[in-house]
């Protein structure tokens, strides 16, 4: 499957879990609901998955965690704020230079649904 295929999956999943629960949860409840609805999907994932940083050739275990890492291509990050920001951008960035992966989504369940 090519990565725009499973990005639009992805993102179609987020909303039916958006629709469903609506604002208000923490980033936990809808990343559990978004790790089953992609599992329904097909996809492989992992949760929670710890990115190491290499520095002078030493791994070392900086506590980074990827919320959710879909079939090893894509970064899926969780959050539900009123609004991101740069940090929250920067901190996908990181996760995406760290991993080597080259597509990462950065995922708000707090806004309202639109009618």
């Amino acid at each position: 499957m090519k990565t725009n295929e499973m990005t639009q999956i992805i993102l179609n999943c987020s909303y039916k879990v958006h629709t469903a629960l609506g604002p208000g949860l923490l980033e936990s409840a809808y990343k559990e609901c978004l790790y089953y609805e992609l599992t329904l999907a097909g996809f492989d994932i992992q949760k929670q998955k710890a990115l190491p940083l290499i520095y002078n050739n030493v791994r070392l275990d900086a506590g980074y965690r990827l919320d959710l890492l879909v079939e090893n291509k894509v970064i899926v990050e969780i959050k539900a704020v009123e609004s991101i920001h740069d940090v929250h951008v920067a901190q996908v960035l990181t996760y995406l230079k760290l991993s080597k992966c080259r597509i990462g989504l950065l995922i708000n369940f707090n806004p309202k649904v639109a009618d």
